[in-house]
């Protein structure tokens, strides 16, 4: 028996599907494409028409370079220093019986701070005084008994060594009246001292006792601080390396000034004048110490207060100054944005002298006149047309 194998028949091709399929995609992309190449053209007209974003000015701040004056300053960190803090102390045991001044109150040189119990030195005083009458009866009678003697000792009626003995006695009364008398000028002297006076003009502390206390010349604590504030120094420190400068002047007599400012270096609080400089420099940090004396009439500085100060050296006549905010720096150079008189920008190379707060000296690359931009530069590029707002001007179109 023979088996016979079933017929295979052949698969029908499907290659007409893929026809239609790349004639339906291929008629696609001539209808769409064309499109999408023209809208892709077409300027947006939100964004200005002609050129768009790339072709509307950029609004930039702008200042005018200036010719002027351009001082000089060494700067350093500083704080401020009393001439003469004191600290009231007794110089008498005592209790306390009158306080005459206030917490915080600005005291004038001998007015009355603290009274002691003055009565135990009264006492003192009027024995003292008793003791010197009878030791000057005691020399008036040795007096008289010593030219008794003497008469009597030319007509050999008494020995000489009675008369050497009164002689002697009469000295030693009156030494013991100086010693009544020192001692009556040390009493007086306790009384003044139970009254305490100030002994510079200042302002005063707080109180450190209370009237009633008991007091002792050996107390470690005070009665009371006074500080002095008219005048006041700072003292301030700067690089030794302008030290000739600085010396220069001094020995042509020139009066330097200094200028105490706030920590924000934006804000004056007072004006003084160099006073000295130390005598040696601080190795640590190649600083010396200069003083300034500040009349401070105002009150605007206070001891231990920390100050950056200013020391005027030089001024600058006809520098080209325009504002810090101008000045951009690369690794390659230092430079501003110029707007020229059509309104388009340019980029200068610059190199800058000394800084003054906001203004800084523009050495070469800018003119008195021009307009750098001082806000908005993130958006410039070479010849970009602006719109220029001028700073204390107004508007420039």
């Amino acid at each position: 028996m023979t088996s016979e194998k079933p017929e295979l028949r052949p698969k029908k091709s499907r290659w007409w599907v893929w026809v239609i399929v790349l004639a339906g995609v291929g008629a696609g992309a001539t209808y769409y494409y064309p499109r999408v190449i023209q809208a892709t053209s077409k300027p947006d007209s939100k964004k200005g028409g002609k050129g768009g974003d790339a072709a509307r000015p950029v609004p930039v701040v702008a200042a005018l370079a200036r010719k002027g004056d351009m001082p000089v300053y060494l700067h350093g960190l500083g704080a401020v220093n009393a001439f003469n803090t004191v600290t009231v102390r007794t110089r008498v045991d005592g209790e306390i019986v009158k306080i005459w001044f206030t917490e915080g109150q600005m005291v004038k040189k001998d007015d009355p701070l603290v009274d002691i119990d003055p009565r135990p030195f009264q006492v003192m005083l009027e024995q003292a005084q008793a003791q010197l009458a009878r030791d000057e009866a005691l020399l008036a009678n040795s007096r008289v008994d010593l030219e008794r003697y003497k008469v009597l000792l030319g007509q050999q009626a008494v020995p000489q060594q009675q008369f050497d003995t009164q002689k002697a006695t009469v000295d030693q009364t009156a030494a013991t009246i100086k010693s009544d008398q020192a001692q009556i000028d040390n009493a007086r002297l306790q009384l003044v001292y139970a009254h305490i006076p100030s002994p510079l003009t200042g302002r005063i502390g707080l109180r450190l006792v209370d009237q009633g206390n008991i007091v002792h010349a050996a107390d470690a604590t005070g009665l009371a601080t006074i500080t002095q504030l008219q005048p006041i120094a700072v003292i301030f420190n700067i690089d030794a390396g302008s030290l000739p400068q600085v010396m220069a002047k001094m020995r042509a007599g020139q009066t330097l000034p200094v200028y105490a400012l706030n920590r924000d270096l934006k804000t004056r609080l007072a004006v003084g004048k160099l006073l000295t400089i130390d005598n040696q420099i601080d190795q640590t940090t190649a600083t010396l110490k200069f003083k300034a004396q500040f009349e401070n009439e105002d009150l605007s500085l206070f001891p231990n207060q920390f100050v950056d100060a200013e020391l005027l050296i030089d001024t600058r006549r006809g520098a080209v100054i325009v504002p810090t905010a101008a000045i951009q720096r690369s690794p390659q150079s230092t430079f501003v944005w110029v707007v020229r008189p059509d309104n388009t920008t340019e980029v200068r190379d610059i190199a800058t002298g000394v800084v003054d707060g906001d203004n800084i000296e523009v050495m070469h690359g800018v003119d008195a006149g021009d307009r750098v931009v001082i806000d908005g530069i993130d958006k410039l590029q070479q010849d970009s047309r602006v719109t220029v707002r001028m700073v204390g001007v107004g508007s420039g179109g």
